[in-house]
């Protein structure tokens, strides 16, 4: 019994040591420039902006090989957001990837015409959408970042775009130079 226990003992102290010298060898640094541009991301992970998410997008741009302005779901807060991060003047949005919405959107599946044929469940890039082979499906509304990759795919064209109904808790203050805006017109 006491061998045993001194044999398990033994291993961990092993694995322990092969793991902790792992940890050093093997670390990786973060760009904390990366880390920065990424947390002012909507993270929607749409591909809109030609990248496959925000952190791919976040590196690109640290390394000069993106624009600031190529997300739509950011819009002109973010655009504004990163150049102040970088130090450049802010662009409009890059009209190539899409247009920025004023009102937030989520998917909406008519589940009366959907054959549940999983399409828009593959291409959803959040996995909002829940359902199974030939039934019908549903999308979860706290999940769905609005991003429209689900609605090309669909063949029966059962998808369709929603405005987020305004809570206490989703009501925001609108920008000031939207409100100011506003107040000229």
């Amino acid at each position: 019994m006491l061998s045993a226990i001194l044999v398990i003992v033994g291993l961990s102290v092993v694995f322990g040591v092969i793991l902790g010298y792992s940890a050093i060898r093997f670390h990786v640094d973060s760009d904390p420039v990366v880390d920065q541009i990424d947390a002012l991301l909507p993270q929607t992970q749409c591909g809109q902006c030609g990248y496959a998410g925000c952190r791919p997008y976040a590196e690109a741009i640290a390394s000069g090989e993106a624009d600031i302005n190529q997300c739509p779901p950011g819009g002109d807060t973010t655009i504004r957001a990163l150049a102040d991060l970088l130090g450049v003047d802010p662009k409009p949005l890059n009209a190539e990837h899409g247009t920025t919405k004023d009102i937030k959107t989520v998917a909406w599946i008519d589940e009366t015409i959907c054959i549940g044929c999983t399409l828009c469940i593959q291409a959803c890039p959040v996995d909002a959408i829940l359902g199974a082979a030939k039934q019908m499906h549903t999308v979860i509304v706290d999940e769905c970042t609005g991003c429209e990759l689900c609605i090309p795919p669909c063949p029966v064209e059962c998808i369709f775009m929603v405005p987020v109904k305004e809570t206490i808790e989703t009501w925001r203050w609108p920008n000031p130079d939207e409100a100011s805006l506003e107040n000229a017109s």
